[in-house]
């Protein structure tokens, strides 16, 4: 009997025991939450270099050598140094010349430097830095306050070729930054700066590769933004033809690219209020069209004329999010600009041709068209309207004064409006006086005959 409980018992015992034993501290440095990473990438002749400042703690899995207290042993760190910089530095980074993948690179010089370290300012100060004195054990300081700088080489067939970048760094961090300066030869520098993995960057794009990018981005951006989404599902509900869509559409796609355009070249207000403000009017206009579609008010020549105004707001909305993504068009700023208006209007055009048939569908064979378009104008409008009370309670925490009206300030203003003029006038001109005859021609049946 005792042998046949024996073994149950002892096992029991030691799963109590290992279940409340102390926890022994595991050799092994955790995920820091952020890190920011520093590049310097300079091709010169037939050598390509590339300077990195990367945080020691980022390091995990390479045991660096230490005096007593903890303090770093720089005497004996040398060797570690170059695999902690092959392990999670140049291993995950693939630098292409034209479509051709560079070997790895070699190690040309590793340095130590404190966080206060301001070398990495220029790229001048952060070579001589990495090829100067280094840190001697006169310093006391535990490893993971300081920062690893590397320089690596790269054989290259000419510094004036298309370069390149993957720096899938993103493994050294929860949250990593990437500071990127390219400095081509004769050239200014082109910086960069990368949250996470960006995937391949090309650090000087052809015009048809930029243009091809922003296309693919304007595209991708409609689809996933809902309030522009829902904007143009209101323009959509009382005309779902084409022909009567086309002057709405139209003059919408010209006021946002006129915002757009503008706010790329610096026309645009730079306050802090200003993206909020803008927020709460996209969420407004969303509101005023499903009222218009309930009231029953709305009709082509008014519509097209309402819109180009609220499409002056929604082009400062895509500018917003383009602010990161325009340092991927190099030196081709009105290209990716045109581009990624095109992108919108395909996306547009792919909504329009879901949402007219699933329209009439709806209308025919569901509910009454009046009723229906009642109650989706109503439904939007309840969705817009939380936004527009939510974005108008963060408006409110940001001061708005009035900026100073200097020569600078004045002469640009006096620009954006000059652009939102014209623009008015040519829509007008079109839709307001061109397209309405064109249609009545075009249903008179004597002047098809004469």
């Amino acid at each position: 009997m005792f042998r046949t409980f024996a073994a149950p018992r002892l096992i029991a015992t030691l799963l109590v025991l290992l279940f409340f034993a102390p926890a022994h501290p595991v050799v092994a440095h955790d995920i820091p939450s952020d890190a920011t990473v520093q590049m310097f990438f300079k091709p010169a002749g037939n050598r390509l270099n590339i300077l990195v400042r990367v945080p020691l703690k980022t390091m995990r899995d390479v045991n660096f050598p230490e005096r007593a207290q903890g303090y770093l042993d720089f005497d004996h760190v040398d060797s570690a140094l170059r695999e902690a910089a092959t392990l999670w530095v140049s291993d995950f980074i693939d630098v292409y010349e034209g479509g051709a993948r560079l070997p790895k690179p070699r190690v040309a010089e590793t340095r130590l430097s404190l966080e206060s370290d301001p070398s990495f300012a220029s790229y001048e100060q952060a070579l001589a830095h990495v090829t100067g004195p280094k840190l001697t054990n006169g310093t006391s300081i535990v490893w993971d306050q300081l920062m690893l700088d590397v320089l690596f080489e790269y054989p290259i067939q000419s510094d004036s070729s298309s370069f390149s970048i993957h720096p899938g760094l993103d493994r050294l961090a929860a949250r990593v930054v990437i500071a990127l300066r390219f400095l081509p030869p004769g050239g200014a520098v082109r910086a960069f700066e990368f949250l996470g993995d960006p995937g391949l960057v090309r650090l000087d794009p052809r015009w048809f590769q930029a243009s091809g990018q922003f296309v693919k981005l304007g595209f991708f951006h409609i689809l996933d933004g809902t309030d522009h989404l829902l904007f143009l599902f209101c323009l959509v509900i009382p005309f779902r033809r084409f022909r009567a869509l086309i002057p709405v559409v139209t003059s919408f796609t010209i006021a946002h690219s006129i915002t757009l355009i503008a706010s790329a070249y610096n026309l645009a207000p730079d306050a802090i209020w200003f993206p909020p403000l803008i927020e709460t009017l996209i969420a407004t206009s969303i509101v005023y069209m499903a009222l218009e579609n309930i009231v029953g008010g709305a009709s082509v020549q008014r519509r097209w004329m309402i819109t180009f105004g609220f499409g002056l707001v929604h082009g400062f909305g895509f500018s917003f999010a383009l602010r990161q993504t325009m340092q991927f068009a190099g030196s081709h700023l009105l290209a990716s600009l045109l581009s990624f208006n095109v992108g919108v209007e395909l996306g547009q055009l792919l909504v329009l041709a879901l949402m007219i048939p699933a329209l009439e569908i709806l209308f025919r064979r569901v509910v009454a068209e009046r009723m229906g378009t009642i109650i989706l104008s109503a439904i939007v409008a309840h969705t817009a309207w939380h936004w527009m009370t939510e974005r108008y309670g963060v408006l409110r925490q940001y001061p708005m004064r009035w900026p100073s009206l200097d020569a600078a300030s004045l002469a640009k203003d006096l620009r954006l409006l000059m652009l939102i003029v014209i623009a008015a006038g040519v829509v007008w001109l079109v839709f307001g006086l061109l397209w309405p005859r064109m249609l009545r021609a075009e249903d008179d049946p004597a002047a098809r005959i004469r």
